[in-house]
């Protein structure tokens, strides 16, 4: 990979890094804010929804615009409004308070991660892309090794608020990595009339089953995820007890068994075959999710084998199916359909996050109480995403079937 691919990528690495610690951190802090705020599940299921619901709709809108700008300026616009939302995260005062700075990230947040994956499908070819994928999606293993426990750690030693002061801060430093290794990206933008627009883009969208499957792909992908993610740490602390610096364990470890096998599952897919490593992990993460959601009172070394394992697959899921998602569509339009895949994934946890809240409830004794009902929900989404996975194709090969069937009909009525 050439130097220049190299550090575009690991600035993106770090955006994705600040995002998604700003999402995660959110989960740990769960029974902290319960109690501090006086909530119930389902309100702290609006709070990590929240970001995700609002930055689907504006991810949904941003399509029909984001393909109108030079993509480096759009993502230091985004950056700096994501990063003014996420310190007025850490001086909320109220619930709602909260719920008001949560949606002030996500406006930004989600156009920011349709950005990300544009510049890697327009700058990366897509023989290198599954790699390339893989580098940029480290920064949810950097946000699980380094971001979560640090922000934990911060949570305990200072209060909630210091996390969301951290990543503000240390986010002012990847603003001056974007002026410098981000190149103008304005080529798609050149000859606007080979450039759909944003409408013909969406009409091809209802036409184009091809994508319908990777939207579909992806929704379920965040059901089967998001259903059980959120309520890990509060799981953990009041039905398996552990204490809050015990649960930074598992985002710690889970995290640094991702740095590793990220890129190895992205070469892999490249080499073997991307619906072949998606199938692989879409079969495995069954089995930390049944393990995870029924699971009782046992030894932190093997619950942390267990999430650690899960934190693997999930990742080993991701990496293929962004590849094969990207690729089904052409540069021309890609923005505006990666908006549209980024609304549908927002959107999908953010309802993932509310069935969760409506469904677990506590008991007298503080416990979660039908976590093995949303592991049954997420078990049933991933067989799907399997599914769905199988039927995607890339936008080359999903216009020479087209034509072939179009030749075929032509033949046949002749």
């Amino acid at each position: 990979m050439k130097k220049k691919e190299l550090f575009l990528l690991l600035t993106l690495a770090l955006i994705q890094f600040t995002n998604i610690m700003d999402f995660m951190i959110i989960m740990p802090l769960g029974n902290q804010l319960m109690k501090l705020f006086q909530i119930e599940p389902r309100q702290f299921g609006y709070i990590v929804g929240a970001y995700t619901i609002t930055a689907g709709i504006v991810g949904f809108a941003g399509a029909f615009f984001v393909d109108d700008f030079d993509r480096k300026k759009l993502l230091l616009t985004c950056y700096i409004g994501f990063l003014i939302g996420t310190l007025a995260c850490g001086f909320a005062p109220t619930y709602i308070a909260m719920l008001g700075a949560r949606i002030l990230t996500g406006i930004f947040g989600g156009v920011l991660g349709t950005l990300v994956l544009s510049i890697v499908g327009d700058a990366i070819p897509a023989e290198r892309r599954a790699t390339a994928m893989g580098i940029v999606t480290s920064g949810f293993s950097l946000a699980a090794v380094f971001g979560v426990p640090f922000g934990n750690y911060l949570a305990h030693a200072f209060s909630w608020h210091a996390p969301f002061h951290f990543i503000a801060g240390i986010g002012t430093f990847i603003i001056i990595a974007i002026l410098v290794f981000i190149p103008k990206m304005d080529e798609h933008i050149r000859n606007k009339s080979i450039r759909p627009d944003p409408i013909s883009v969406l009409k091809n969208l209802w036409e184009n089953s091809n994508q319908r499957k990777a939207l579909l792909l992806m929704s379920l992908l965040m059901l089967s995820q998001f259903t059980i993610i959120p309520f890990i740490a509060p799981y953990m602390e009041k039905n398996v007890g552990f204490s809050q610096m015990q649960v930074t364990y598992i985002y710690l470890f889970g995290g640094l068994c991702t740095v590793f096998t990220a890129p190895l599952i992205g070469r892999l897919a490249d080499k073997i075959g991307k619906h072949k490593v998606f199938r692989i992990f879409g079969i495995l993460v069954i089995i930390p999710i049944f393990l995870i959601t029924n699971m009782y009172v046992l030894p932190i070394e093997i619950v942390l084998i267990v999430t650690s394992f899960f934190f693997i697959v999930i990742n080993g899921r991701v990496v293929p199916a962004i590849a094969l998602i990207t690729g089904t569509t052409k540069p021309q339009s890609r923005g505006s359909f990666m908006s549209f895949n980024s609304s549908v994934q927002q959107l999908s946890a953010g309802l993932a996050s509310f069935i969760s809240g409506a469904i677990i409830t506590q008991n007298a004794g503080g416990e979660l109480i039908n976590y093995e009902v949303i592991g049954y929900i997420a078990v049933i989404a991933c067989l799907g995403s399997i599914w769905a996975a199988g039927r995607i194709k890339s936008a080359e090969q999903y216009e020479i079937d087209i034509q072939k069937e179009k030749e075929t009909k032509a033949s046949i009525s002749i």
